[in-house]
């Protein structure tokens, strides 16, 4: 991305940290395919800082939305104890194939990662670690569900093992559901609330839904903010 597009992405900007509209489809940080990434960006993010931000967690290539940067190291140190703990409100939306077992309810799964000769993955195990998101329905449209999902815990791909054993993968997962040509996963990182001052509201940041679930939003019940007239 050009230095105007990833500026035009950033949803929140203060002292210690950057909120990003992440686009689906780009890889957070670099990989051994040698794929463009977003950190290849974020030199046009320090806004007068002598150093670029950096990563305070991960999205995976495939999920849009809301991501969060810290502009140096003390506010990375801040950033590392608050996701670490249950402070950090998350919530994510995603358009399933079919639908949950009720309107709204908790997948609690433990979840194990994988290693195979074709690459890693992760599976609902015994052996796994435990793995709690609630979930609830927001809409419905033909043969698909709306969900608002919260993760309590911070697996690796646990919305969409979690969705895909409950019977409803998110529409078009390779991984774990059913790819589809010329579609992109149909989830994203919607809101974050980061407490980051005891003094403070905490930080408050939305994302708009990305164009590629917009569709099937729409086909649930989702209504687009009208655009402003000029």
């Amino acid at each position: 991305m050009t230095a105007e597009e990833i500026q035009a992405r950033v949803l929140h900007r203060d002292g210690l940290i950057l909120v990003i509209d992440k686009p689906a489809g780009l890889a957070v940080h670099a990989g051994p395919s040698g794929a463009p990434n977003l950190e290849e960006c974020f030199d046009d993010l320090r806004y007068g800082l002598p150093r670029p931000p950096s990563l305070a967690h991960r999205l995976d290539a495939d999920t849009a939305g809301v991501l969060v940067l810290g502009r140096h190291p003390k506010a990375l140190a801040k950033l590392g104890r608050l996701f670490s703990g249950r402070d950090t409100e998350k919530t994510y939306w995603a358009v399933v194939e079919g639908s949950p077992p009720a309107d709204e309810g908790v997948f609690d799964m433990p979840l194990l990662k994988v290693n195979t000769r074709s690459g890693w993955s992760v599976k609902v195990s015994p052996q796994g670690q435990p793995s709690v998101t609630r979930y609830k329905v927001l809409g419905r449209g033909p043969g698909m569900t709306w969900l608002e999902l919260n993760p309590e815990t911070g697996r690796t791909h646990q919305i969409r093992v979690h969705c895909a054993a409950a019977g409803c993968p998110v529409i078009a997962d390779r991984l774990y559901g059913q790819a589809r040509p010329d579609s992109q996963l149909h989830l994203q990182s919607h809101r974050i609330a980061l407490p980051l001052s005891a003094s403070k509201p905490p930080v408050d940041v939305t994302a708009p839904p990305p164009p590629h679930m917009m569709e099937a939003l729409i086909a649930c019940g989702f209504s687009p903010a009208p655009s402003p007239t000029p």
